[in-house]
């Protein structure tokens, strides 16, 4: 017996049990094995495509993200450009407050001392009138202590007053 030339015995029970296998297979296997299969198969389209929609909701999720933080910066810009103008305002406001009250100070300022001058003018003036008539009163007690003096004044001032 020859191993290389099969006899058609051989090839006869073999063809049979190569059927019964298939047969059984087909029966009891082929369909659990194909539904194993198609499920795999299934699930895999399922990760694929939930894959697919984390991707894509990653990207949503990204751009709005970005969005927020555009967002958020241009708030921020905003909110430090508001601060920046009120900060300004406040020193402009400050320095004109600052100023006003410079120069109701120095109105007042002089206001006081055109006051004080004027006081000290008015007391010059009285003073120098005091001084005047102590003067006046001591010549005048001088020369009046004099009868011939004080007839000659009288002559003179009768001189020279005139009658209307």
């Amino acid at each position: 017996m020859d191993l290389i030339t099969p006899e058609i015995g051989l090839i006869f029970w073999t063809a049979i049990t190569f059927a019964a296998l298939l047969f059984v297979l087909k029966k009891f296997a082929w369909k659990p094995i194909l539904g194993a299969v198609s499920a795999r198969e299934d699930s895999i389209k399922e990760a694929l495509a939930s894959a697919e929609a984390a991707k894509l909701e990653m990207q949503n999720l990204t751009a709005d993200n970005e969005r927020i933080l555009q967002e958020a910066r241009a708030e921020r810009e905003g909110m430090l450009k508001e601060a920046r103008e009120i900060k300004n305002k406040m020193i402009t406001d400050a320095k004109d407050e600052a100023k006003d009250v410079a120069d109701q100070m120095i109105v007042q300022a002089k206001a006081a001392i055109e006051s004080e001058k004027k006081a000290a003018v008015a007391e010059l003036k009285s003073q120098v009138a005091n001084l005047s008539v102590d003067i006046a009163e001591k010549v005048v007690k001088g020369e009046l202590s004099d009868k011939a003096k004080q007839l000659k004044l009288v002559e003179d001032l009768l001189g020279d007053a005139t009658l209307n």
